[in-house]
């Protein structure tokens, strides 16, 4: 079988396959394929061939979705980067995917080429330090034959709550995948699915092979909130995959087109008012529950769903099973809290050249998440906070988001995250860091107006006794980081 792109070129030429809403400029497939193949044969050229890794450094541009679907077609396998990352953050990455060849451009080479080592780097651009791959020549290679357990993408973890781990997805993973997602939220010929996700998370790589499976359109978005919106207007996508907080910007700056059918909503917890605010906008909100370890969604709750039963993330998908169990892996009963494991053709084999991770994270029923949540009588899923998060303070266990849902309904307050300190006396002690937003209300939030709110509201035990102020740190795939956040709040117990 031939790679997805080559096989979509062949069926629907004529159909629009990218959309830059930057520059406004659309490819069909059979442009995209043209590009792809001509960028394919330099990859090949550099030495690339079945099952060699290649690390992509790139934004969210035209240039990451030909790179994307090049390497795939010679057989290498994809390693997104963040564009995010720092040298000292990117060199390590790069050691321990064990890479062949890295793709930058002009404004990621620096950092690439300070972090690189002995690994070979060719920009997408012409104009900087590092060789231009335009100045090779391509060169004929041949076709791979693709099978369901191939590996094809291998993606670094958000790494919120330590080191990050490199999660291997396979063929079957990603096809497992657009496809469930695919009867969960429909697909239709003309749709356009507008991602200002980066290439380098899952949300946004999904965009991109999904839509070349599905035959749309994949429209390409800034992430400034403004110029989303005004994006999002001029292009009128039925799609479009966003975390939290830029859902939150977006309605800020106004209201969202009536083309869309879904919203998908993921990356991070979908806060209940957001939900309904939805709703009573007419925003198509479809709240998500996923993993980059299972290629993406878990869950989904469709817009009426949504709304009807505001913080479930829906029934899982199709072919996904969810299974709760407890602190000794034994399966719970229907209502209870426990742990989700979760099994299914969208789970990753493991994580690359790691197999203590890789057997510390399965169990008889599947992939441990260490996600703490349960399943109601309808089959709907309900997510708690990461087992790894919970605080336990003077013998008494504390829910973040129990203590972060109260932050959230001070005026004023924008978001917060909420972890435990080191505390000798207590073991841990609660910490928060809360955004606040920009009206009126924030000038009033300080720390003595929390501890007010929060007296009432929570038992003595759960109060926060650490306070910061500041804009919450987050991951690229908009997940709080809260490694940064914990800091952060250290130095201001200091």
């Amino acid at each position: 079988m031939r790679d997805w792109l080559a096989q979509r070129s062949r069926v629907t030429p004529d159909a629009t396959a990218l959309v830059d809403a930057e520059s406004g400029a659309s490819r069909t497939y059979a442009e995209l394929d043209s590009a792809v193949e001509s960028l394919a044969g330099r990859i090949a050229a550099e030495g690339i061939c079945v099952d060699d890794h290649v690390g992509v450094l790139l934004g969210t541009r035209p240039a990451a979705v030909e790179a994307i679907h090049a390497v795939l077609r010679v057989g290498g396998v994809l390693v997104p980067l963040s564009t995010r990352l720092t040298a000292a953050e990117l060199e390590p990455r790069i050691e321990r995917a064990d890479l062949d060849l890295l793709l930058c451009d002009a404004e990621t080479e620096g950092r690439m080429l300070d972090a690189v080592g002995d690994v070979p780097v060719r920009s997408l651009d012409s104009d900087g330090e590092a060789t231009a791959i335009a100045t090779t020549t391509p060169r004929p290679f041949d076709l791979p034959e693709w099978s369901p357990e191939d590996p094809q993408v291998m993606l670094y973890t958000s790494g919120t709550t330590g080191r990050p781990k490199l999660v291997v997805l396979t063929l079957k993973n990603l096809l497992s995948s657009a496809s469930a997602s695919a009867f969960r939220l429909g697909t239709l010929p003309d749709d356009r699915w507008a991602s200002p996700l980066s290439p380098s998370s899952m949300g946004g790589l999904a965009s991109v092979l999904r839509s070349t499976l599905y035959g749309s359109a994949v429209l390409l978005c800034p992430t400034d909130a403004d110029d989303l919106l005004a994006a999002l207007r001029e292009h009128r996508p039925t799609g479009i995959s966003l975390v939290p907080t830029l859902l939150r910007r977006l309605l800020d700056a106004g209201d969202l087109p009536d083309s869309l059918r879904f919203v998908l909503l993921g990356g991070a917890p979908a806060p209940d008012d957001l939900v309904r605010e939805c709703g009573e906008r007419g925003v198509p909100v479809c709240p998500t529950y996923g993993m980059t370890e299972t290629a993406s969604q878990v869950a989904t709750a469709r817009p009426e769903e949504a709304v009807a039963h505001v913080g479930t993330v829906g029934r899982p998908l199709l072919f996904t099973e969810v299974t709760v169990v407890d602190d000794h892996g034994d399966p719970l009963p229907t209502g209870s809290t426990g742990e989700l494991v979760i099994a299914g053709p969208t789970v990753t084999p493991g994580y690359y050249d790691d197999p203590a991770a890789t057997a510390e994270a399965f169990c008889p029923h599947g992939l441990l998440t260490g996600d703490v949540g349960r399943v109601d009588e309808d089959g709907r899923l309900w997510i708690g906070d990461r087992k790894a998060d919970r605080i336990i303070t003077g013998g008494q266990n504390v829910d973040p988001r129990e203590v972060v849902a109260v932050l959230r309904d001070l005026d004023g307050v924008r978001d917060a995250a909420v972890v435990g300190l080191s505390d000798e006396e207590w073991g841990e002690r609660v910490a928060a860091l809360i955004e606040v937003g920009d009206g009126d209300d924030a000038e009033a939030v300080d720390a003595t107006a929390v501890e007010a709110h929060c007296r009432d509201r929570l038992a003595g035990f759960k109060r926060p006794r650490v306070v910061a102020f500041g804009a919450l740190p987050r991951t690229e795939s908009g997940t709080v980081d809260r490694a940064a956040v914990r800091e952060r709040l250290r130095e201001k117990r200091v």
